[in-house]
């Protein structure tokens, strides 16, 4: 099958990738998914993200892919606010202040990943580390 026929580019300068096939179903898990961050608060916990993931996994792509960048992220997430934490610990606080701009690239990512996967795009996060 030819790439072009399974995905479509979206035209209004977004230049994401459409599952145009993506059933309703799986647009509004795959959100939920992304929404699962919202769950625990300020530090990321990756549960909810990896128990739906594996649950709908290989009963679609587009649900895997989205699946696997929310975990990526909140893997991500985790990390980074671990360093900043050490980072605090060894500079007696100053380090601490790094938390807020962690916090709102969390919100902010996983506002944008939800609206894409409402609309049927793929989504990338920025500064994403992808262990899947």
């Amino acid at each position: 099958m030819n790439p072009s026929e399974t995905f479509k580019r979206v035209i209004n300068g977004d230049d994401r990738l459409v599952d145009p096939h993506a059933q309703e179903w799986e647009k509004i898990y795959s959100l939920f998914m992304h929404l699962s961050l919202l769950v625990h608060g300020a530090f990321p916990i990756v549960i909810p993200a990896v128990v739906m993931w594996l649950i709908k996994r290989d009963k679609s792509p587009f649900v895997d892919d989205h699946g696997r960048e929310a975990i990526n992220f909140q893997i991500s997430l985790i990390i980074y606010n671990l360093a900043a934490g050490v980072f605090g610990f060894v500079t007696c606080g100053i380090g601490w202040f790094m938390f807020a701009p962690i916090y709102i690239l969390g919100l902010v990512g996983i506002t944008l990943a939800s609206i894409a996967a409402g609309k049927g795009q793929f989504y990338r996060y920025p500064m994403n580390i992808r262990f899947l």
